[in-house]
């Protein structure tokens, strides 16, 4: 499991946007959005710096937690 804390992600728009970028990622995956921490947990085998960097290309910043 994988655990990310993503800046500027605040709405359910912001989470979708992440969830499709990660699914493009791991399909399989489970993607968990937690709004009101502005974290996402990712139940995948998954580099983080690939998880990050489709993040980012989406226009959010993530670090692992």
């Amino acid at each position: 499991m994988l655990k990310f804390r993503v800046d500027g992600m605040n709405c359910g728009h912001c989470a979708g946007t992440i969830r499709h970028a990660l699914s493009r990622l791991a399909p399989e995956s489970a993607i968990a959005v937690d709004l009101e921490r502005g974290e996402v947990s990712l139940a995948a085998d998954l580099d983080p710096t690939a998880a990050t960097a489709a993040m980012k290309a989406a226009g959010y910043d993530a670090v692992v937690v």
